[in-house]
């Protein structure tokens, strides 16, 4: 993905010790290097103004200090890494019309340009942004793990759902071994960026039933009626780090 015109904007990378399926998963070594501390890297290449880790563990703290990495400790009972972001957005006395761009610690062979991209669709009246790009597998389509979003024709999500959306009625009913022809449904990337101003707001918004039902946070956004952008990619990212098996595979590529 080649450069991409975005205002100056602040990576915040939230980094949490507890993993259930990877235990102390942000210090897992890559090559020499911890985790967090090469997604802090990749970061960099994105031409971000600054990086900050926010973490609540002085391990991870530690960790990124002896690599000069920025750090920020954080109150440990944020219900969300939204949470988390938006207190070091605050302690950073950022403006209010700064773009922040969250990126997960267990990401460390996200596409630099991804983020630029991705900073570069928050504007007026669009406070938040995020990723996808087309799906081609209908294993994927009807896997619940994979987030699939539908879009308004100014580029903005209708909705997000585990579910296969859109629906495509004919197509499906006649067959659901191959995607129909002209059908070309979106896959989430889990990537945001936010103004400032709405980062602050986020965590006074009242949960919406919607996030409870898909389990997925970026819904009581749109139930509030704010709208996000989603910058389409024509490729994947390269998988992040949720398993013992994805560890193994990310450590093949840094070895």
């Amino acid at each position: 993905m080649g450069a991409v015109s975005a205002p100056a904007f602040t990576v915040i990378i939230p980094a949490r010790l507890a993993s259930t399926r990877l235990p102390d998963k942000p210090l897992a070594d890559l090559g020499g290097k911890p985790m967090v501390v090469r997604v802090a890297e990749r970061a960099a290449l994105s031409g971000a103004a600054r990086i900050v880790v926010a973490t609540d563990h002085a391990s991870i703290a530690a960790a990124c200090a002896a690599h000069g990495i920025e750090v920020a400790m954080t109150r440990a009972d944020h219900p969300s890494g939204t949470d988390r972001i938006a207190e070091v957005a605050r302690a950073l006395a950022l403006a209010d019309d700064a773009v922040v761009v969250n990126l997960q610690g267990d990401e460390p062979l996200i596409e630099p340009g991804l983020l630029a991209a991705c900073a570069a669709r928050i504007a007026d009246g669009v406070p938040m942004a995020t990723c996808a790009h087309p799906l081609h597998d209908m294993d994927e389509l009807f896997n619940p793990n994979v987030v699939k979003v539908v879009l308004d024709k100014l580029g903005r999500a209708l909705y997000f759902s585990r579910a296969p959306i859109a629906w495509h009625r004919d197509g499906f009913a006649a067959s659901r071994q191959q995607l129909p022809a002209g059908y070309a449904p979106l896959r989430h990337i889990g990537l945001y960026a936010y103004s400032n101003a709405f980062l602050q707001r986020y965590p006074t918004l009242e949960p919406s039933p919607l996030e409870a039902v898909e389990a997925l946070e970026q819904l009581r956004v749109l139930w509030h009626g704010v709208p996000i952008a989603v910058h389409i990619t024509d490729t994947a990212p390269a998988a992040g780090v949720d398993t013992p098996a994805d560890l193994v595979r990310v450590r093949a590529l840094f070895a």
